[in-house]
């Protein structure tokens, strides 16, 4: 086993179903005890991707290793190390908190059940509500149970695909104050999500687009290597204003942010020579600005080839 400084290494990995490529050629690292988000649309192999970096799917292509185990020949010593959070919630709801964390130390023989129990309500903050039936529970305490359960075996990883879709804002807050925490304990962990919000709270981001690795570094390098250039305006008649830009040479993409846009390309020349004539009306006011991530996640994904229709995104 290679006991290095990353818990995830891969390679090149690459995942197909039939004639469809669904994860080509991904090399991405994750560092030990880091919050790493990994990002990408619908269809984008992140879920793909997170099975095979813990055994549950064979790799076609490549090669990795997760906590220093080969994922392909050592899955099985991969899966004691690891806590995997699926998106959907998969306990018995006509069981209690504490019934069903009981039941899942049991059928993967755990021992010291009743400490590692109490533990985890200790932990995801669970004891009040120990005795309340799971299919009771609002989103947010879901997702606290469903971590328990994560956490019973005491790994050194956690995958958490997609864990607040569908969660309140306030418990989407204290979900990720909880991540930080285990995180500060020396538990790794990688979050896949669609949040713009949370893509900020790790300390490094992959983003994934029909399979392959985009770009990866902090939120602030990624912005600063994206060579995206972008106007923010606000005023009067923005939308008309939006209406006007789209598909003008120069300018890539056109958002509305509140009640501003951000007009963006990645050619700084053509895009100021494309707004120059707007830039003139005196109901409005424009200002050079950083290109936030999300305006940089939809440049990227413009940039990617549908794996599976095989034309570039629109």
């Amino acid at each position: 086993m290679n006991d290095g400084a990353l818990a995830i290494d891969l390679r090149g990995l690459t995942k197909r179903f039939g004639a469809r490529t669904v994860v080509d050629a991904l090399s991405m690292q994750v560092r030990r005890g880091e919050v790493f988000g990994f990002l990408g649309p619908n269809g984008s192999g992140k879920t793909t991707s997170i099975r095979m970096m813990c055994g549950l799917l064979t790799a076609d292509g490549g090669e990795g290793h997760t906590l220093g185990w080969d994922i392909r020949r050592e899955a099985a010593q991969i899966k004691r190390e690891v806590g995997y959070m699926t998106q959907r919630f998969g306990l018995y709801e006509d069981l209690s908190i504490r019934e069903n964390l009981a039941f899942v130390a049991s059928i993967y023989g755990m021992d010291r059940t009743r400490q590692r129990v109490d533990t985890a309500l200790e932990r995801l903050g669970l004891q009040s509500r120990q005795h309340q039936l799971a299919g009771s529970l609002s989103g947010g305490w879901k997702q606290r149970l469903t971590l328990a359960a994560c956490m019973l075996h005491e790994p050194r990883l956690l995958l958490l695909d997609e864990p607040t879709a569908g969660v309140d804002p306030k418990a989407r807050r204290d979900f990720w104050e909880e991540i930080h925490r285990l995180a500060s304990q020396g538990i790794t962990v990688l979050v896949s999500t669609h949040y713009m919000d949370e893509a900020e709270r790790c300390h490094r981001l992959g983003y994934i687009a029909y399979g392959r690795l985009m770009a990866c570094g902090t939120p602030q390098e990624l912005v600063e290597r994206s060579a995206l250039h972008t106007w923010q305006v606000g005023g009067e008649g923005i939308t008309a204003l939006a209406e006007a830009l789209q598909g003008a040479p120069g300018v890539e993409m056109v958002t509305h942010f509140g009640n501003s846009l951000h007009v963006s390309g990645s050619d700084a020349a053509a895009l100021e020579a494309a707004t120059a004539a707007h830039r003139a009306d005196p109901r409005q006011h424009w200002q050079l600005t950083r290109p936030a991530l999300e305006d940089l996640f939809i440049h990227l994904m413009g940039q990617a080839h549908d794996n599976f229709t095989g034309n570039r995104a629109s």
